[in-house]
């Protein structure tokens, strides 16, 4: 005779609303604000223009995986 162990039902950092939205939140500002990075650090910072297009780049790449994470765990439809 085999025992069935009841499932616990953990709770995942995603199921609340308020990571959802954070989460969609740090995307948006990654996705869209890594433009504006290069133009912050190249012309108000006056740092080297392709360090800053790296920064921004970057910023930028990391919001698309973001999205694309979102998008897999069906957060974002």
């Amino acid at each position: 005779m085999t025992e069935e162990k009841p499932e616990s039902k953990s709770m995942s950092r995603l199921d609340s609303k308020f990571m959802k939205t954070l989460l969609l939140i740090f995307a948006t500002l990654f996705t869209f604000g890594g433009p504006y990075l290069v133009y912050v650090l190249s012309h108000l910072l006056e740092l080297d223009f392709f360090a800053s297009m790296a920064a921004g780049a970057t910023l930028f790449m990391i919001g698309l995986v973001l999205i694309w994470y979102l998008i897999k765990k069906q957060i974002l439809t």
